[in-house]
């Protein structure tokens, strides 16, 4: 098991990298409030030439500076403590206690026992889509939600895999990293949304008279042609971050997993069977990047919100000492129906 705990020990590396993104994310931040600024200049800033636009919106962004930081504190705290009963609003999950499923309580507690965590609250997402996420800003209000469809195609080993994956997440304080680039990536798409919506009503050219490009060289155009510009790269580093940084981390959730199950055979078995099933009905994408899988990922890979999983299988098989099932050859008999995947030829899981 050396290889696993080789590759477990990059975690530390990437909550550093992790932490430079977020700061990055509330740089975009103040970005997008200079961009707002020199918008609002070219719109009503007269006939200023581009550089009297721009030495202004730095002036402005230097006054509203408090205003932005108190603001962005305030969304931060409200989702602190609102984020897990919005969550719950959007999926439908519902708490369940050991009564209700001894199974899936058994597996947690055991995993919990072995780790010395505590037991996380756990909940059931009523859908036969196969997916899983942890939630939760604090220990005390970590949460691990399973799907009906995972409890009823995994097995024991299998799901105890998946347990320990998103057990891992809490414990790596994952959840709490994610959660912080979603609200501050959700603001920047908040505010950019509102100006472009606000765009449509604006009519840009009546703002720029010929008279004010003849004193000011098009200023007033040039300043918020822009902003808008601003906005829309800013927008766009902030989704790439947050993808960049659930990447990083699904790897080092697995090699956890690993590290705690000791069977990378039962996470690769539970990741093939959960391969294009996790998809969660009108559930928002920042809860789909806290999922075991996220099947709408996007168009690209630097759009992924997840790596691909033929990628974490193979990261499974090489540092992790897993092996891929090994595929039925077809039957021979005629009527005879041939199994997906074999057992797994390398000895039972363990429990």
């Amino acid at each position: 098991m050396q290889p696993v705990f080789g590759l477990y020990t990059h975690i530390q590396a990437n909550r550093r990298k992790s932490i430079v993104l977020v700061a990055g994310l509330f740089g975009l931040v103040f970005l997008v409030t200079f961009a707002v600024a020199l918008l609002v200049r070219g719109l009503v800033g007269g006939d200023d030439a581009f550089a009297g636009h721009v030495a202004g919106a730095w002036r402005d962004l230097l006054w509203a500076s408090p205003v932005v930081i108190v603001a962005t504190g305030a969304w931060v705290i409200g989702a602190y403590h609102l984020h897990q009963w919005i969550i719950d609003a959007v999926t439908g999950a519902r708490a369940i206690g050991p009564a209700d499923d001894p199974r899936l309580h058994d597996l947690l507690e055991n995993l919990c026992i072995s780790r010395g965590m505590t037991m996380p609250h756990l909940k059931i997402l009523e859908t036969e889509a196969l997916n899983a996420y942890a939630s939760g800003l604090t220990r005390d209000q970590s949460t691990i939600t399973v799907t009906r469809g995972l409890l009823d195609h995994l097995d024991d080993a299998e799901l105890e895999a998946v347990l320990a994956h998103e057990l891992t997440h809490i414990r790596n304080e994952d959840v709490r990293l994610m959660v912080v680039a979603v609200i501050v990536a959700g603001i920047i798409a908040f505010v950019g949304e509102l100006i472009f919506r606000g765009g449509r009503d604006v009519r840009i050219s009546s703002r720029t008279s010929d008279s004010d490009r003849k004193r000011g060289g098009g200023g007033a155009l040039a300043a918020i042609l822009v902003a808008l510009l601003i906005i829309s790269v800013a927008w766009g580093l902030s989704q790439l971050i947050r993808y960049a940084i659930s990447r990083s981390r699904e790897f080092m959730a697995d090699a956890g997993a690993v590290e705690l199950t000791k069977n990378p055979d039962a996470l690769i078995s539970a990741l093939l069977k959960i391969q294009g099933r996790g998809e969660l009905q009108g559930v928002p994408s920042g809860i789909m990047e806290m999922c075991v899988d996220n099947p709408n990922s996007g168009f690209i890979d630097l759009f992924a919100s997840h790596p691909p999983i033929e990628d974490r299988i193979d990261a499974l098989v090489r540092h992790a000492g897993g092996h891929r099932p090994v595929v039925s050859a077809p039957a021979v008999e005629s009527g005879a129906e041939t199994p997906a995947i074999e057992a797994s030829p390398w000895g039972p899981a363990s429990a």
